[in-house]
């Protein structure tokens, strides 16, 4: 029962020549490629304005303007209004069926191992999300997709025929999926996809949190089952997954059982489309802890 990774759509990677010779034709401005940044499955890449400062390429297939400026961007316009460190937007394109963002490149490194300080800022932010979108109800609420499937991510094909211990799980989400709201409840932000990699620190101290090309509105909790799920990418500091999961453990359970349900499901998916098949269960070892 078995497939391998390679029978299943891929995500389309930054081709970032590519994408500001498009940007070139369209708005007479060149930007100039200085290298790709690290992390990410999508890709973003460093580029130069033509007076000098730097910035980050982003582009995002299958993605209109129009719905980013009604959710992701907007919700970036509340939190920097809130002193909140998320980059700014300097040029938002539709290039085709994708748009291209160009954004503020923020001082600082994507966090690798995450410590107790780093933990104990990045549930500070999480708390600071609380809220901030009462009054915003034209900002979409975050889709769960338990029971259908997301744009290029949380497909539930892939791990319905991967698998004999994939599929069992994919039918455990679905039952989540029809016992919960398809959409998450709550005026909070939700990033979406709240791991370390997306904090950047100067010498331990957070200064910024990126890629918020998925933020909605919801409950701000679902952001630390994303943040679990991106702890077990690789080994952490002692204690500090413990920490998390003594927090996860105190959470109710209608929340929590729908958030592990889509993150379970987005990293199986995932995993089985783009990595090898030991890292598939690698992810199923964590999705069935809770589920």
């Amino acid at each position: 029962m078995t497939t391998s990774p390679e029978s299943w759509m891929r995500a389309e990677r930054l081709d970032a020549d590519r994408v500001t010779d498009a940007v070139h034709a369209r708005t007479g401005v060149r930007l100039v490629v200085e290298g790709p940044c690290p992390g990410g499955e999508v890709g973003a890449a460093y580029v130069r304005w033509p007076d000098g400062h730097r910035s980050v390429l982003k582009w995002r297939p299958g993605t209109r303007l129009d719905a980013l400026r009604a959710g992701p961007l907007a919700v970036c316009e509340v939190l920097r209004g809130r002193g909140y460190p998320c980059p700014s937007t300097e040029l938002a394109l539709q290039v085709d069926g994708a748009v291209v963002l160009v954004q503020q490149l923020l001082p600082g490194a994507p966090v690798e191992l995450l410590d107790h300080r780093g933990l104990d800022q990045a549930l500070a932010l999480n708390e600071s999300q609380s809220g901030l979108l009462a009054g915003h109800g034209d900002i979409p609420s975050m889709n769960l997709y338990l029971l259908d499937d997301g744009p290029g991510y949380c497909l539930h094909g892939p791990p319905r025929r991967h698998s004999r211990r994939s599929a069992a799980l994919e039918h455990r989400i679905r039952s989540v999926g029809a016992g919960h709201p398809p959409r998450l409840a709550g005026d909070d932000v939700v990033h979406q996809d709240f791991h370390h990699g997306n904090l950047l620190a100067v010498d331990g101290t957070v200064t910024g949190v990126i890629d918020w090309d998925g933020a909605g509105r919801g409950d701000r909790r679902f952001d630390l089952v994303t943040l679990r799920f991106g702890l077990h990418a690789r080994e952490q500091a002692p204690g500090v997954v413990r920490r998390l999961d003594d927090i996860l453990d105190a959470l109710p359970e209608d929340v929590l059982r729908p958030c592990w349900a889509h993150m379970s499901l987005r990293m199986t998916d995932w995993a089985i489309r783009h990595f090898a098949p030991g890292d598939v269960e690698h992810w199923l070892d964590l999705a069935e802890r809770r589920l």
